[in-house]
């Protein structure tokens, strides 16, 4: 039915437009009243539960940072039957974001580019609704990723994410710093060592007890990845998220014309699947092995998911390929998951 309904109407749609009405629904789903009814169809089956960062996640599968950016649809996601709902990225000072259009599908290659500019109601707003959220006896996993608001300068980054951070942090149950998006400028910059390190170190005095990972960038060289997985560790950090969107149009199959007039942006999706587990063997290759790996980018299969695990994930995420396969997404990635661990016990 949702393939139907996605050639038909939603591939018609303004992509940011679809999104939103996709969120509408998705926040009716996490009403108190509601919220019960698709989380009994869609809870994930108990053999799922992981146990990651000091806590339990019914499923391995949650959603990536991006797709709830306000904090008003992770009951809604946990009702679908993700085992974690990463929201944000959210920053101290409220923003617009980048300009409108700024969300592009690329179907033939069942990809997106966004240039959306970290647009979000900011930490205050968040925090508010994180504690609502928190009260609910019955919730889903919270992430909460925090980059740069944009009218803050490079050189004054550190003040502005301690500020989210410890706003943020006693609300969350882990946090993230965001370094890698390619869409605020000079953002991606902070994953310099040299300058990553004193930042990390601010953010992790601000975060307290609660779980401090990095998202990293997939366009970064072996040998950055290696270096800032090693950092990650000495810095005292639970994990790593990895990884980000792309700025790489490489290899894809969508008319050069469409990807041109997409114009800049983050490349998210299936073309991104090679160089994410690349990027996770690479982080997980010098990290303990009790270290957080969160793997994401080109996840679309319940074999999709497992792959990451059996490379060496702890947790993985997925988002572009909601929109491409609907909202019994996760109910479908948790299913297949069941049926390929029973599979693999018995061969």
């Amino acid at each position: 039915m949702y393939p139907l309904l996605f050639r038909v109407v939603l591939s018609r749609m303004d992509p940011e437009s679809a999104h939103h009405a996709a969120m509408a629904v998705i926040r009716v789903l996490g009403l108190p009243a509601l919220s019960w009814a698709p989380r009994a169809i869609a809870k994930p089956d108990r053999s799922l539960e992981t146990k990651a960062l000091g806590l339990t996640f019914p499923s391995p599968f949650g959603v990536a940072a991006g797709f709830d950016k306000d904090v008003i649809g992770a009951q809604g996601l946990w009702a679908l039957g993700f085992g974690h709902v990463e929201v944000g990225t959210l920053t101290a000072i409220p923003q617009d974001g980048n300009p409108r259009p700024r969300l592009f599908r690329l179907i033939p290659d069942r990809a997106v580019v966004n240039r959306m500019g970290f647009n979000n109601r900011g930490a205050d707003a968040a925090a508010a609704r994180l504690r609502r959220l928190r009260a609910r006896s019955h919730r889903a996993v919270i992430g909460v990723n925090i980059g740069k608001s944009r009218v803050v300068d490079v050189a004054d980054a550190t003040a502005d994410y301690v500020r989210s951070a410890s706003l943020l942090a006693p609300l969350a149950d882990y946090l993230v710093v965001n370094v890698s998006s390619p869409n605020t400028p000079g953002l991606r910059g902070l994953q310099a060592v040299e300058t990553l390190r004193p930042l990390l170190d601010a953010v992790r005095g601000a975060a307290g007890s609660t779980p401090l990972l990095v998202k990293i960038a997939p366009d970064l060289e072996d040998d950055e990845v290696r270096a800032i997985a090693r950092l990650a560790v000495d810095a005292g950090l639970a994990g790593i998220i990895a990884t980000n969107t792309t700025i790489s149009r490489s290899g894809l199959r969508t008319d050069p014309a469409v990807v041109a007039a997409a114009g800049e942006g983050g490349l998210s999706g299936a073309p991104l699947k090679g160089r994410a587990l690349d990027v996770l063997a690479l982080v997980r290759s010098v990290v303990p092995s009790g270290f957080c790996v969160i793997s994401v980018g080109g996840v679309e299969s319940a074999a999709d998911v497992q792959e990451r695990l059996d490379a060496g994930a702890t947790l993985v995420q997925g988002y572009t390929a909601f929109l491409y396969r609907g909202p019994l997404w996760a109910r479908q990635i948790n299913r297949g998951l069941k049926k390929l661990r029973r599979a693999a016990v018995r061969a």
